[in-house]
C-alpha cells in the first residue's frame, strides 16, 4: 500500500508540474492548492529536494520548483524514495534482498515466485510513469467529467 508520505509527495510533484518549471511555488501555497498539511509538506520537500527531485529558491519570490522536466520525473523514484523497495516480500526485492528464513528452496517457493510478479509490474508501471504521464492521464478525466 502506498504510504501518505508518497501519496502526498506524488501529489505535491503533480501541483508543481501544473504550476511550471519557471518560477518557485511557496509551500504554503503548494499545501492549499493541492490540500496536504504544510508541516508534512515541509518535510516531504526537504526529501525531495535531499533526492535532486526539486529545488528551492530563498528570499522574495523564493519556494520550490521541479529540478528537471515532468517529462523525466518517473513515479517508481518518488515511491521508492518514501517507501523503499517495491517488493512485498523481501526475497523478492532486487535492491534490498533477504532470503526468508523459512523458505526450504526459494527457488521453487510459491509465494517468492508469485511476489516477483507483483514487483515486476510494479516496478514496470512506476517506472514507465511520469508525472508528465499522469498530468495528461487528469487532463483526460477533466475533459470527460471526471468520471473514472
Amino acid at each position: 500500500m502506498l504510504s501518505k508520505k508518497s501519496k502526498y509527495a506524488i501529489k505535491a510533484l503533480l501541483g508543481l508540474a501544473e504550476h511550471g518549471s519557471d518560477e518557485p511555488m511557496r509551500i504554503a501555497d503548494l499545501a492549499r492548492q493541492e490540500s496536504l498539511p504544510q508541516k508534512f509538506l515541509e518535510l516531504i520537500l526537504l526529501d525531495l529536494r535531499n533526492a535532486g527531485v526539486v529545488q528551492s529558491r530563498k528570499g522574495k519570490g523564493g519556494g520550490y520548483l521541479l529540478a528537471r522536466p515532468a517529462e523525466r520525473i518517473m513515479l517508481g523514484q518518488v515511491v521508492r524514495l518514501f517507501d523503499g523497495p517495491l517488493a512485498p516480500v523481501p526475497c523478492a526485492s532486487q535492491t534490498a534482498y533477504v532470503p526468508c528464513a523459512d523458505c526450504a528452496d526459494e527457488a521453487t517457493c510459491g509465494v517468492r515466485l508469485a511476489m516477483k510478479e507483483v514487483r515486476d509490474a510494479t516496478a514496470r508501471i512506476l517506472d514507465q510513469t511520469s508525472l508528465a504521464a499522469v498530468r495528461r492521464k487528469q487532463a483526460a478525466a477533466a475533459r470527460k467529467g471526471g468520471r473514472s
